[in-house]
């Protein structure tokens, strides 16, 4: 099930921000295969709801992957938008995951440090163990929470953003994530998604300057659903 105004996540929402639950499948914006992103989704909510003409602003703050699912902030006004973009520079937007693998990592716990070179023409990115040209540094915490009856839950903290980062540095050690064939996992999952979810995210609202902390559901699927 995709995401429409009619049965869109909202999770918070205010007069410069607007939080949703990302559905597995949603794009972000707009991409070559023509089909709704979910802000515009967003902004016939915001349009219907408070009844307003005309176009109706909306920035997309970050992205995520289609088949992944989550939060996603996006903006409803310039000022926010604006603030929100410099916070996601200077790292001031902690983004919790939670993945399920297949694999134990090695370890329970780590900080994986990969360089990412992303290859544009099958949109997907290399590791490399050390620096190469053209690839970017990445860095992740990762923490085993929960051993699931075939799989493993993961919960991983992000210290950069980088091109499919979680997939490649979770892949790099031999550990893929459920569904994900791009990167080393043996079969789909039945909605053709990934099973990486963004699980909560924290910052101070770029205008109020309250704490906004949310946490938001996984997908209500058997091995999510176990997770919990």
């Amino acid at each position: 099930m995709k995401s429409t105004k009619d049965n869109l996540q909202v999770l918070h929402e205010d007069n410069h921000i607007i939080i949703v639950n990302k559905r597995v499948g949603d794009i972000i914006q707009g991409d070559k295969t023509g089909d709704t992103p979910l802000s515009e989704i967003v902004k016939q909510y915001i349009a219907i709801k408070y009844q307003k003409k005309g176009n109706v602003f909306l920035g997309v703050v970050h992205r995520l992957d289609r088949p992944t699912s989550g939060i996603v902030i996006f903006a409803r006004t310039s000022k926010a938008l604006e603030r929100l973009n410099k916070m996601l520079r200077d790292k001031e937007i902690k983004k919790t995951y939670w993945a399920i693998v297949k694999n134990k990592p090695e370890k329970e716990k780590d900080t994986l440090i990969h360089y990412l070179k992303k290859n544009p023409k099958n949109n997907k990115s290399t590791t490399f163990p050390n620096p190469t040209p053209e690839a970017k540094k990445a860095i992740l915490h990762y923490q085993l929470i929960k051993r699931l009856d075939n799989y493993f839950l993961l919960k991983v903290d992000l210290e950069t953003g980088r091109h499919h980062q979680i997939r490649a540095q979770l892949a790099a050690i031999k550990s893929p994530i459920k569904g994900d064939l791009k990167y080393g996992a043996k079969r789909s999952n039945p909605d053709g998604g990934i099973s990486l979810h963004a699980k909560a995210i924290a910052f101070t609202h770029p205008v109020s300057k309250e704490l906004i902390s949310i946490i938001s559901e996984t997908p209500n699927e058997p091995v999510w659903n176990s997770c919990t």
